[in-house]
């Protein structure tokens, strides 16, 4: 999937745990659906049974992503079955995944060996140094040099803390720009709540990736509030 046309609105992500919570979220319109176990860390994957259930429940009506966990030299084993289902993106992330010169020459490996399938989403943390992972700016840069189709700005501990804990608006929104610039789609997430989208007036991604602001309670281990997410459509017109 290519960057949406600049101004266009951003589409809205939703993360669900469930088939339950899959058809909700559709219902209330949400233009992504991602599936991962919130339960187990940021990008956790749910069981291949789960997504291949989401994926029945969708039926093609919205793209389809899934959480693989943080990447290791077996990912692709790990994620065997996974990857034999018609998802549009797969995403690891890089928690633990040293900064070092030569970095991403495996990342680009896998890629290659996974040859048709899914799109392998590039992942960075804002909160790169509580994950001991690579700086978003040199992830961003990756990306767009190895055309990635898809990149994920995130956070990677889920505490008090969130997207602009880290990084301010300015320095999102130059990043959104470069990667777009360079025809790869952005999705921002990192426990972003309705009321940071002041915040962030003049950043344009192509989604907005939530799961705690769509749950009970604020809570993204809760069950998702579809009330939330029609409030989220609505902020995004």
């Amino acid at each position: 999937m290519k960057a949406t046309k600049q101004g266009s609105p951003p589409k809205l992500l939703v993360s669900v745990r469930s088939p339950e919570e899959a058809h909700a979220a559709l219902k209330a319109g949400a233009d992504l659906i991602d599936v991962k176990e919130p339960g187990r860390g940021p990008l956790a994957p749910a069981e291949a049974e789960v997504v291949g259930t989401v994926l029945t429940i969708v039926d093609g009506k919205v793209p389809v992503s899934a959480a693989l966990g943080e990447w290791t030299p077996n990912a692709l084993v790990e994620a065997h079955w996974h990857l034999q289902l018609p998802l549009t993106y797969v995403k690891w992330g890089l928690a633990g995944y040293t900064h070092t010169p030569g970095w991403g020459e495996d990342l680009l490996d896998m890629r290659r060996q996974m040859k048709r399938g899914p799109e392998v989403v590039a992942v960075a943390y804002a909160d790169h140094t509580r994950a001991k992972s690579v700086p978003p700016a040199e992830v961003a840069k990756f990306a767009k040099r190895y055309k990635y189709k898809a990149f994920l700005l995130d956070t990677y501990v889920k505490d008090k803390k969130n997207l602009l804990s880290f990084l301010d608006a300015d320095e999102i929104g130059e990043l959104v720009e470069t990667l777009r610039d360079g025809g790869v789609a952005v999705a921002i997430g990192g426990s972003l709540k309705l009321e940071d989208l002041k915040k962030l007036k003049g950043v344009r991604p192509d989604w907005f990736a939530v799961r705690g602001a769509v749950c009970v309670g604020g809570d993204r281990k809760a069950d998702l509030d579809p009330v939330r997410i029609k409030k989220w459509k609505e902020a995004l017109k």
